[in-house]
Formats: structure tokens, C-alpha cells, sequence
């Protein structure tokens, strides 16, 4: 019995197969050998084309189709996944303890109570907020006023034990619609009108051009009136739709349904009861420099903050942050911290924005500053650097001046003793990074001619980290944010 080569095939070769054959009965046929059955894939589509095999061949192509099918639905389903466009849940409240407040044209103020079904009893209130409503702004139904969507005036007062800002619903709008709107940007309400719809009315698809008030998004909130129909519509920008239903009212739901403000919508006819709503206007608030701040300082900061800038004019002047961010300055210019500035940072950056100046970030670390359009980027480390520790005369093992120290004691010291060795390998290594950051394009606070503001006491900085190799070792350069600003 011959041994087996370790570096042999398991399947047997092609020579050992004829061989085998040869040896058999001439009668007999040739018998497929196990290792065959791996191109059985293959041998049909090029040398069997018999009638027996087309059904397989059907059925392949059945398969195909299901397969296609099933990825053009993923597809759909991927693409709907990337940007939705609208979102609807429920308010868990109790419908009872809604209860709409509004003045008519007499001057007497009603109160109207839900849930109510109008199939059963009407309200004397809701006969009065109707005759108080103006027609809705929908095109093309001028010919049929009796099938007008009417909404109550904006002139008239009208609130509702309703808010939305004690339910969790912009929470909602800003995690489906808004999921990478960054820290410090802010989603507010605004109510825009009541709307009402009676059996056989119908409102018409409403183009964005009627929303031209800046918002972001729209939210709807259907009240708990019964009624039958009035399905709404959605469509986004390249005109794929949506529909919701909305309960119909139901009297123990409180539905709402949210879409961006690119959207059009319509509402189906009320085939019957009333379809009473809110919609409220969704608007961008942030801590940008080009928007509005949501926050104020106050007089006493303001006034702490005029004596140094009326002793800096026409000095560039700086202060540290405090406040760590948590990023890293190789993959992110210090200017888009803006958004995200908070605490007492957040605090001098607005009080500066009051005083009209133009107060900018940059990165800083060890005496030097990066343009305001540059990164940090320390470089990778060059062994044949003149200035390197191996060309030095050191192994280039040596990582820090502890390991440098231990390694370089006795008669392969260059230097001498041990403490001066730790002294000057520091020095090495600070050159060395003090090169590869002025090649990043840093330059010294003296040549920008930055005045850095500081207390008695040093007190905390923001320390973002950037990683870089030096000497074979993994390191970490502390960077720190300047706040800068030219008083005129």
C-alpha cells in the first residue's frame, strides 16, 4: 500500500480515473466518480440540451424571477429605509380631557368638549366655530362652497388644552425625519390652523409654495371627532405618496402624522361625520453663527465682557475653551465645533456675537496655532530624519526616554549619565514633533500675533486628542480650541 503525499488531492487525479476504468469490464460503462457531481452545475448549459432537461431549465427561470422580484422589492424597501419623509403615531392622552377654547365674532368665548360624534349630537359650540370659519385656500373648488375645507381665523383667539410640547412628538419628528441634525439644533412647534372638514368636503393636494414660512416640517394632529373617510395623502418631492387613515376619529385616540415641509398633502371627501384638526409648523432652531441663537447672555456677562474689549482694540485676542467635545482634530476643522459649543463656551462665544465681532476657532498645542482651515496632522515618523534618535546614534527601539534611558545606561551611552541622556532624548522628540507640526501648516502665537486671554490661575481646557507614531510607539498630542476674535 503506497502512502499518501501530504500535499496530494483527496479527489484522485484524472490518469488514476482512465486507469481505473481500464482495468473494468469493456462492457461495462464508465461509472461517475463522487468528485464529478461538483460540475454538474456547469455540463448541462453546454453539453445537454434534451427535452428532458427543460423543465429544469423552467425552473431555474422561475427561480430567477422570484429572485429578481425579491430584490427589486429590497430595493424599494431599502430606498423607502434611506429618507422617509413622513412619520404618524398617537397622543397617550385621554380624549376627555381635551377641550377646545375659542371667542366667535360676538365676542363671547365657547368651549367645546370631546369626544364628539356628530351622528348623535352637535354641539351647539361646533355651530358656532363653523359659522365663524373662513374657506380654506384650496385651488380649483371655488365652484363648490359647500364642499370647501374652512379653517377658523387666525384674528380670532383659539387654544386647546392640547400641547404638543408636553408630549414626546418632536422627539419622534426628529428621530425619523431629522436623525443626523447635530447637537444644538432644535425642533419647535408653532400652531398654524384649525381645519374642519363636514361630509362631502374634500381638500385639494396643497403645494409647499402655501407653506412659505421657513418651516422644516409639518405636523397634523387629527382630534376626536367621528367621521368617515377623509383619508390624507402625502406626497415628497419626486412624488412617491403615502396614506393614512387616522383612526377616523376614534374617540379614544388622539392621531397625528408629521412629513417634511417639501411635501404636498390633500385630504380625501368625508363621505361622513367631521374631521376636525391642528397643524403646526416645525421650525430649525440652532446655536449656529448664521441662525438664530435660542439663548441670550445676560447683562452682567455683558457688562464683565466690555471693560476687556475696550482695552484690547486692535489687538487679536484669544481665550481657551473649557469644555471637551469629545473629537478629533485630524478629521475636523475647530470651526465645526460651533454648533456644539456648550457651557461656558457656548456662553462667551454668543456674548462676542452681541458685541457684532466675528470670533472664530482654531486648533492650538504647544505654542502654535492652525489656520482656520487647516487640520491637525502630525505626519508619520521618518527613520532617516537627521534629527530622528537612530540617526542619532540611538537603537530605534527607543519609544519614550523611560525605555531610552534603561537601554542606553552603561558604556553605550552617547551622552554620559543617564538623567542627561533623558534630557536630550526629549529634546530630540520634541524637535522632531515640533517639524512635523509646522509641516501641517502651524505657526507660532507670536507670528499670528494671538494675545491669549487667561485668568491668575489656570483653570480647565478642552483636550482633544490626535493620535500619531513616533519612534514605533503609538502617541497622543493634547490639542486645545482658541477661541480668537480681532476687537477692532
Amino acid at each position: 500500500m503506497h502512502p499518501r503525499s501530504a500535499l496530494g488531492s483527496p479527489t484522485p487525479s484524472a490518469a488514476s480515473r482512465l486507469s481505473d476504468s481500464s482495468r473494468s469490464d469493456g462492457s461495462r460503462q464508465f461509472t461517475r466518480n463522487g468528485s464529478v457531481s461538483e460540475f454538474e452545475i456547469e455540463r448541462p448549459l453546454k453539453m445537454n440540451t434534451s427535452s428532458p432537461k427543460r423543465p429544469g431549465v423552467r425552473r431555474r427561470q422561475s427561480e430567477y424571477g422570484a429572485e429578481s422580484a425579491l430584490r427589486a422589492s429590497v430595493s424599494r424597501l431599502l430606498t423607502a429605509k434611506a429618507r422617509p419623509f413622513t412619520v404618524t403615531g398617537h397622543i397617550p392622552m385621554d380624549p376627555a380631557s381635551l377641550v377646545l377654547f375659542f371667542r366667535s365674532k360676538s365676542g363671547i368665548t365657547h368651549s367645546l368638549d370631546f369626544p364628539i360624534n356628530i351622528d348623535y349630537d352637535t354641539p351647539p359650540a361646533l355651530e358656532v366655530l363653523l359659522a365663524a370659519c373662513k374657506p380654506h385656500p384650496t385651488p380649483g373648488f371655488d365652484v363648490y362652497p359647500d364642499r370647501e375645507t374652512v379653517f377658523y381665523p387666525a384674528n380670532l383667539p383659539l387654544t386647546a388644552t392640547l400641547e404638543i410640547a408636553n408630549h414626546p412628538i418632536l422627539d419622534a419628528v426628529r428621530n425619523a425625519l431629522f436623525p443626523a441634525l447635530p447637537m444644538g439644533h432644535y425642533l419647535t412647534a408653532l400652531r398654524d390652523k384649525l381645519e374642519v372638514m363636514v361630509t362631502g368636503a374634500r381638500m385639494a393636494p396643497q403645494p409647499r409654495t402655501l407653506r412659505n414660512d421657513g418651516r422644516v416640517a409639518t405636523i397634523c394632529v387629527t382630534l376626536p371627532v367621528h367621521h368617515r373617510g377623509g383619508n390624507m395623502i402625502v406626497r415628497d418631492a419626486e412624488g412617491v405618496e403615502e396614506k393614512f387613515f387616522g383612526g377616523g376619529g376614534k374617540p379614544s385616540e388622539v392621531h397625528w402624522t408629521a412629513f417634511l415641509g417639501e411635501c404636498e398633502y390633500e385630504v380625501e371627501t368625508i363621505q361622513q361625520g367631521c374631521r376636525m384638526s391642528f397643524t403646526y409648523a416645525v421650525h430649525l432652531k440652532t446655536y449656529g453663527a448664521a441662525v438664530d441663537p435660542l439663548i441670550t447672555p445676560s447683562e452682567y456677562f455683558l457688562d464683565l465682557l466690555s471693560p476687556v474689549l475696550s482695552l484690547s482694540r486692535g489687538r487679536k485676542i484669544a481665550f481657551y475653551l473649557t469644555q471637551d467635545y469629545g473629537v478629533n482634530p485630524s478629521e475636523g476643522l475647530a470651526e465645526s465645533l460651533v454648533p456644539h459649543l456648550k457651557g461656558s463656551d457656548s456662553l462667551l462665544y454668543h456674548a462676542l456675537k452681541v458685541y457684532k465681532l466675528a470670533p472664530e476657532l482654531h486648533w492650538a498645542a504647544g505654542g502654535y496655532v492652525w489656520p482656520i482651515d487647516r487640520t491637525v496632522e502630525c505626519g508619520n515618523d521618518v527613520l532617516d530624519s537627521p534629527t530622528s534618535l537612530s540617526s542619532m546614534g540611538f537603537p530605534s527601539v527607543f519609544g519614550s526616554p523611560a525605555r531610552s534611558a534603561k537601554s542606553i545606561r552603561g558604556p553605550l551611552s552617547y551622552y554620559g549619565t543617564p538623567e542627561e541622556d533623558d534630557v536630550e532624548i526629549m529634546k530630540i522628540e520634541a524637535h522632531n514633533l515640533r517639524m512635523r507640526v509646522e509641516e501641517s501648516g502651524a505657526i507660532p502665537l507670536s507670528e499670528a500675533e494671538i494675545f491669549i486671554l487667561s485668568d491668575w490661575v489656570p483653570g480647565p481646557l478642552a483636550k482633544e486628542r490626535v493620535y500619531f507614531v513616533s519612534n514605533g510607539e503609538l502617541e497622543k498630542l493634547i490639542v486645545n480650541v482658541l477661541l480668537v476674535i480681532y476687537v477692532p
